[in-house]
């Protein structure tokens, strides 16, 4: 009975981590609404891809982030800027290796000067980019952040 048991249990965590990562799809206007919300969270909006090494490398933090945060008003939202047509060769499976389970949207306009003015004018479109916000207090950052300096960010514009 015991070894039922456990193999139940054993097939029930196997299958919830095989359970993957949906990716919704999102355009320049749902984007710009989403980094203006005037609401009491605190949104942390990263811009990487997959061929993006720093961004590879500290997507990590984002996570961590995410998991901590998670119910104290704070929402982590991953935008992919892959090709939409490589979400299910390249975006799922590298969310799925690296465990992800923060919110990923990926961005459906390719003519990023159409919008990339709209999210923060100061910004020349390279990647890694991180935009902090709470209301009016906003942070963007166009560079790989280290851990420490994204938590820190984050309490800050949190206050």
């Amino acid at each position: 009975m015991r070894y039922v048991i456990i193999t139940i249990l054993a097939s029930m965590l196997i299958f919830s981590h095989s359970q993957g990562q949906s990716v919704k799809e999102i355009d320049s206007d749902l984007l710009a609404a989403l980094c203006s919300k005037q609401n009491d969270t605190t949104y942390v909006i990263n811009f990487w891809a997959t061929w993006c090494s720093p961004c590879v490398k500290e997507i990590s933090y984002f996570e961590e982030l995410h998991r901590q945060y998670d119910s104290r008003e704070v929402k982590v939202i991953l935008v992919s800027l892959d090709f939409p047509g490589q979400t299910e060769k390249r975006v799922l499976p590298f969310l799925k290796e690296k465990e992800i389970s923060a919110e990923v949207l990926q961005m459906t306009d390719l003519d990023y000067n159409s919008w990339i003015d709209r999210i923060e004018p100061s910004w020349s479109g390279a990647i890694p980019a991180t935009l902090i916000y709470h209301r009016e207090n906003r942070v963007f950052l166009e560079q790989e952040v280290a851990r420490d300096e994204l938590f820190s960010l984050v309490s800050q514009i949190k206050r």
